[in-house]
């Protein structure tokens, strides 16, 4: 049996970089197609967003992801390894936790 992985949809698999619009979604990043069909190959996709789940679908059948991703959804489901570009992987020390969230920043702002 597959192990699910869900996959954030803004800033992991499109170009968004913090400028968000409720009615418009980024273009797809170069690589998300091949990315996304090797991953397939082993694991469940499962897409997270917390966008309109009908517009994130239509995005997803124009970029032609559909073949490759199981389901679309805006709740925390249960799954093998969850891939966001805002989150912190806890190590099991609350002290560098903390520190971790005070540094924080997503990958495409300045640090």
């Amino acid at each position: 049996m597959k192990k699910k992985k869900l996959l954030d949809l803004d800033g992991v698999l499109n170009t968004y970089k913090g400028k968000y619009n409720p009615k418009f979604i980024s273009p797809i990043r170069e690589d998300t197609i091949e990315f996304i069909k090797e991953l397939s190959k082993d694991y469940k996709i499962v897409i997270f967003t917390s966008r309109n789940l009908l517009l994130t679908a239509k995005w997803v059948i124009k970029n032609n992801l559909d073949i490759y991703v199981e389901d679309i959804t805006n709740i925390k489901i249960p799954c093998y390894l969850m891939i966001d570009d805002r989150c912190i992987n806890f190590n099991g020390n609350y002290t560098e936790l903390r520190k971790d969230i005070n540094n924080f920043c997503v990958w495409y702002k300045d640090k």
